[in-house]
């Protein structure tokens, strides 16, 4: 996981391709195991627990830091002491190397 959380993502390119079945694994095994792939390959997801909303939205605030460094957002679903945070890259119709580097890069701001 460190490996991916010490890259920094890069803009696709219009010629770039969703990454295959295997690749999306491949990286995927590099994750934390919360870390879910989907059925279909084209999107990651995890939900995060909390104890309370200020606990909820200072995480937020993180993954907001992490997406605007990065210039990669994730969807996020925020409730009172969970958020559940999805990466997919629209551009490419699928998953690329960005969605793992910053669900790499959320793990690694939480174990500080």
């Amino acid at each position: 996981m460190t490996e991916l959380a010490n890259q920094q993502c890069k803009s696709p390119g219009k010629d770039d391709a969703a990454l295959t079945i295997e690749e999306a694994r491949a990286l995927s095994s590099k994750l934390d195991p919360s870390w879910t792939l989907d059925k279909d390959s084209t999107s990651i997801s995890q939900s995060f627990a909390f104890d309370n909303y200020y606990q909820t939205i200072a995480f937020v605030n993180v993954v907001a830091q992490i997406a605007h460094q990065q210039d990669h957002h994730p969807d996020l679903e925020v409730s009172y002491n969970r958020c559940k945070v999805a990466y997919s890259t629209h551009s490419v119709g699928g998953l690329s190397i960005n969605d793992f580097i910053c669900a790499a890069k959320i793990n690694a701001a939480q174990s500080l």
